[in-house]
């Protein structure tokens, strides 16, 4: 091309034939360039826009909206720009080696942009796969971009200066000290994210319970550095990702997979309530349809004792009997086996524990056949209801510490009585 336009330049106008062939070629590229940026962003993308807005391909739809076609093209446009400059300007001047390099600079940059389109649209598509769901993917994917970015870091260095990236690859031994302290999170991060993975510890979706960092409630999302969870108040706390390592953690994820969540509460019986059945007792609990086949079984094997042993009954310490206590534990039994909304395939016991200062406690240790917290505190608030209400049926009482209210009235009560005496002795 310069050999058909310096002639012409050289006749018409000598003394700035170089300056005016310089010019020329500029405008040329940039006339050039213009049209493949309309061809391709007025024509090409929006036919690609359309396909991809009409496709019900998540694909096309996660790389349309994540501009990488776009970044592709601004791409495209730098290679042809700097093939452009090196086939119609000359080695010699300044303009061919400033137009390269602007345009080695922009390949890169939009180079590493586009990776970053690509990896992000990859990153959409994978989250809507149930089989992806539980890598954490984010901070896989963040890390790539941390390393790309480096290494287009050192090639631009190196366009700007001249120099081969080798030469600044072999300085990075010197530097490891800093790099590590600069970037320790990222590291430590990543290898936190690799183990989470590899061992099934942790998931977007699980609910997580880390007091340390006041974190109760469903991961949102398992980053490079940092873990968002979203607590159950609505607040969202940050953990470092490599604490999930270092620290414990408590993960749900089993109990909502197991189908069952556990109940596990005490009653605590007042100790002076305490004692043996007698006979009407025994009749008026028998009407109970959960009791009546134990007591008819236990009154039974009681009495047939007593009978063998010959032992004098007038003396409550000689022989068996049933107690309102035990009665009570098997009827709660009783009750939870027959419960719709337990789950008899997990275990299920009502178990008497060491007495307290406070009583003796009643502890209920089963599991509801719902994860559904609002569902699972509805049933545990209805069972320890009935329990409440039917504990005066067994001739039980619930321990409660006195309240000011229980100390005024025996103030009064107290009074009352003074006075009573009082008037006796004056009559």
């Amino acid at each position: 091309m310069k050999g058909l336009i310096m002639p012409w330049l050289d006749t018409h106008v000598p003394q700035f034939s170089a300056l005016a062939y310089t010019a020329a070629v500029l405008l040329l590229i940039i006339i050039i360039s213009a049209a493949i940026h309309f061809v391709l962003h007025r024509v090409v993308l929006k036919w690609v826009e359309g396909r991809a807005r009409g496709s019900r391909q998540l694909w096309r739809q996660a790389f349309f909206e994540r501009k990488l076609f776009n970044r592709l093209a601004l791409t495209l446009q730098g290679i042809i720009i700097y093939t452009q400059a090196g086939l119609w300007l000359d080695g010699d001047g300044l303009s061919l080696p400033v137009i390269q390099t602007a345009a080695h600079l922009w390949i890169l940059l939009y180079g590493l942009l586009s990776l970053f389109a690509l990896l992000d649209a990859l990153l959409d598509i994978f989250r809507q796969q149930p089989a992806m769901r539980t890598f954490p993917l984010r901070g896989i994917f963040q890390s790539l971009k941390l390393i790309a970015s480096i290494f287009i870091g050192l090639l631009i260095i190196s366009t700007l200066i001249g120099k081969s990236p080798l030469i600044l690859l072999s300085g990075l031994g010197a530097m490891t000290a800093v790099l590590m302290l600069v970037f320790k999170d990222p590291i430590l991060g990543l290898v936190a994210g690799i183990q989470l993975s590899a061992n099934d510890m942790l998931s977007v979706g699980d609910w997580l319970e880390m007091p340390k960092y006041g974190a109760d409630g469903a991961v949102i999302d398992i980053g490079l550095t940092t873990v968002k969870v979203q607590n159950w108040d609505n607040t969202t706390t940050t953990i470092p990702t490599y604490a999930l390592i270092s620290d414990s953690f408590k993960n749900w994820r089993g109990m909502s997979e197991s189908g069952g969540r556990r109940i596990k509460r005490s009653l605590l019986i007042d100790s002076s309530s305490v004692r043996f059945l007698n006979e009407e007792d025994v009749a008026r609990l028998q009407r109970a349809r959960l009791l009546a086949p134990y007591l008819e079984q236990k009154v039974q094997e009681v009495s047939r004792y007593n009978s063998e042993q010959q032992l004098d009954l007038s003396s409550p310490v000689n022989g068996r009997r049933l107690t309102n206590l035990g009665t009570f534990r098997v009827y709660l039994d009783a009750f939870l086996k027959s419960h719709p909304r337990i789950h008899q395939q997990m275990t299920l016991m009502v178990r008497q524990l060491d007495p307290t200062p406070n009583g003796i406690p009643m502890e209920i240790y089963a599991f509801t056949n719902t994860t559904s917290w609002v569902e699972y505190e509805g049933i545990q608030g209805d069972i320890f209801d009935h329990v409440f209400a039917v504990l005066q049926e067994f001739g039980l009482r619930a321990h409660q510490s006195p309240t000011g209210y229980d100390m005024r009235s025996l103030g009064r009560s107290a009074t009352g009585d003074v006075e009573q005496e009082s008037i006796r002795r004056v009559g």
